[in-house]
């Protein structure tokens, strides 16, 4: 069995107004074939169509206050309650305090004990290394995770080996990170490029996060570009997906890009949506987001 999970940062399940929330005004014709011509929302937030399911999945953990990305990846990455033994919801960044325990019990680090190969699929320019080797503590909860687990992070190299995927999916910014080279591609093509990948490793992990930049700025028109880009990665995902061996799940820290009508995050439930090997089955272990680490790690080793 393989896994892919596609983490789509700042997405949740909102009300079905296209004045508020963009993904009833983008197409998103694949995720809505995917589900049956539906998207779920706050009146319907549970789908089930083909082997395929979208069910609401908690964000908030018990503790007051809107959800952050620090605590709520750190959650999702681990299994642990980060905002309950932090005290409060934090963010951008992982709180100082819980950085032993993201680095010992994420994820990756999990599944390298158990002997399983696994990849985190976005690709880093240059600076971004450079960065990190001036010392920084700045860091998302994925990219900690995977210095801490000893996986190497994917180059530009990478990228240009169609072994990697673009943060933006398209490769548009490369450019102007000093990669005139690298040739701009279609988002759908980063889809086929990612499921290739995940031939290749028993857990692929691909981290979107333009949608939480999208729900701050408050601009329709881009949030619809944002959401549509994801939807054409997705079709080319399913396109070369293998529903007899793999499971592909999307999954998000907190709420923002489904209501425009705020500028922060929301408390609304985020979706989790699976298909493929034992869809089904996963999602029934999914109540709030700190059990897909520990899901995933059962499946992969049971």
């Amino acid at each position: 069995m393989k896994i892919i999970l596609l983490f789509v940062d700042g997405l949740g399940i909102g009300d079905d107004n296209p004045e508020a929330n963009p993904l009833f005004r983008a197409g998103m014709k694949n995720l809505r074939t995917m589900l049956g011509g539906e998207l779920p929302t706050k009146k319907k937030p549970w789908i089930s169509f083909d082997g395929a399911i979208a069910k609401p999945v908690d964000a908030l953990l018990g503790v007051e206050g809107l959800p952050q990305s620090g605590t709520g990846q750190l959650a999702i990455f681990t299994g642990i309650n980060g905002p309950r033994v932090h005290g409060c919801h934090f963010g951008p960044y992982p709180p100082t305090g819980l950085r032993d325990v993201l680095e010992s019990d994420n994820i990756f680090a999990q599944l390298l004990r158990r002997q399983k190969n696994v990849v985190f699929a976005n690709a880093f320019p240059r600076q971004f290394f450079e960065y990190v080797q001036r010392g920084t503590r700045r860091l998302t909860v994925t990219t900690l995770s995977c210095l801490a687990a000893g996986i190497a992070l994917r180059t530009a190299d990478h990228l240009a080996n169609d072994e990697a995927v673009s943060a933006d999916l398209t490769r548009e910014r490369w450019r102007d990170l000093g990669y005139p080279n690298l040739a701009v591609i279609t988002a759908r093509q980063s889809g086929a490029h990612l499921a290739q990948l995940s031939a290749k490793h028993d857990f692929t992990l691909f981290e979107y996060w333009l949608t939480d930049h999208a729900g701050h700025k408050k601009n329709f028109r881009f949030a619809a570009e944002v959401l549509e880009r994801f939807d054409e990665f997705l079709g080319g995902v399913l396109e070369h997906f293998d529903h007899g061996r793999q499971l592909l799940v999307i999954i998000s820290d907190h709420g923002n890009i489904e209501d425009l009508s705020t500028k922060t995050h929301t408390r609304n439930d985020v979706p989790c949506i699976t298909t493929g090997l034992r869809a089904g089955e996963f999602a029934q272990h999914i109540h709030n987001i700190t059990h897909i680490t520990p899901t995933i790690v059962d499946f992969l080793t049971d």
